[in-house]
């Protein structure tokens, strides 16, 4: 089992992080009134708002930011400001041991997925797949329920996800229990044949993604399949796929006929239509927990993350 993060409490302070591209800084400037209201202090990291190119500052910077806020003792919860791309760049040169010795909440998705996996594999932490402050909170469009969906950091309580969140298709029958693992298919994608590799035997997973085709999504999913991940899995949750249409639409699948050919029948359970992922609302979930996928009944059951 991974070790799950203390909740938190009013008056806690949380570090904010870049940890992939630069983030939008009005966006983010307007999302940091609802950390306030939760009741939480903010310290920024130092490359929030530095810019190189596609990078928020150089890897070395945004990896002195990862580790300041995991060492500073000040600091009891870590939540990205946004994700983009560079994550993995840093990822072989993280300080694991002391991280394992600290955990905290750590709280994101996207980009991130490449350190939920890394520090689940290296440092045995739950880490939160939600949204994230530049890229989510601070828009128009960031729902209420996506807002709530922070108070699992505060309380311990079983998220419980069914057809009255959104409508849910149920691809292949059957219950499963196993930890929730997985997120961005590109970027579990990205992982394969490195020391990152995600481990899906007997686990649920998780996958989402965002600005891809469907053929896109065929190469990224007959990957996974080439690299056995689908073999021993036992359920699969498929989450939101945002502007996945095809730009030739006469000559493509369309998103679902690719879902369909991989997972139809599979004879483990998956069902897509889950608000996880690149949309409004963001049904936030821990990763590395125990879940429950009944895919039947329609439902996904996902123990506290914290504790």
């Amino acid at each position: 089992m991974r070790t799950m993060p203390k909740r938190l409490q009013k008056g806690d302070t949380v570090g904010i992080i870049s940890p992939s591209s630069p983030p939008n800084l009005e966006n983010l400037k307007k999302a940091l009134p609802f950390l306030e209201e939760l009741g939480l202090n903010i310290k920024m990291g130092k490359s929030v708002e530095a810019k190189n190119g596609y990078l928020a500052g150089t890897d070395d910077e945004r990896l002195a930011d990862l580790h300041a806020m995991f060492e500073d003792p000040e600091v009891k919860g870590i939540i990205c400001a946004g994700g983009g791309y560079g994550a993995a760049r840093y990822a072989d040169r993280i300080d694991y041991g002391m991280i394992k010795e600290n955990p905290k909440v750590f709280w994101g998705y996207s980009d991130v997925t490449f350190l939920h996996n890394a520090l689940g594999m290296y440092a045995d932490l739950v880490t939160f797949h939600g949204p994230m402050l530049a890229s989510d909170v601070g828009k128009p469009e960031f729902h209420e329920r996506s807002g709530r969906m922070f108070g699992q950091l505060f309380q311990p309580f079983e998220l419980h996800y069914d057809e009255s969140v959104s409508e849910l298709e149920t691809l292949s029958g059957g219950m499963a229990d196993g930890e929730l693992v997985g997120g961005n298919l590109s970027l579990i994608r990205g992982g394969i044949g490195t020391k990152f590799e995600l481990d899906t035997k007997g686990k649920i997973l998780l996958i989402e993604d965002t600005g891809e085709e469907p053929y896109q999504v065929d190469e990224m999913l007959n990957q996974l399949k080439q690299a056995r991940k689908f073999e021993e899995v036992a359920g699969i949750v498929v989450g939101d796929f945002k502007n996945a249409e095809p730009k030739k639409p006469e000559q493509s699948w369309t998103l679902d006929q690719v879902l369909d050919d991989y997972f139809k029948d599979m004879g483990i359970p998956v069902v897509k239509g889950f608000k996880i992922g690149h949309c409004e609302p963001h049904f936030s979930v821990p990763l590395g927990v125990k879940a429950r996928l009944d895919a039947d009944a329609k439902t996904l059951t996902i123990l506290p993350g914290v504790e």
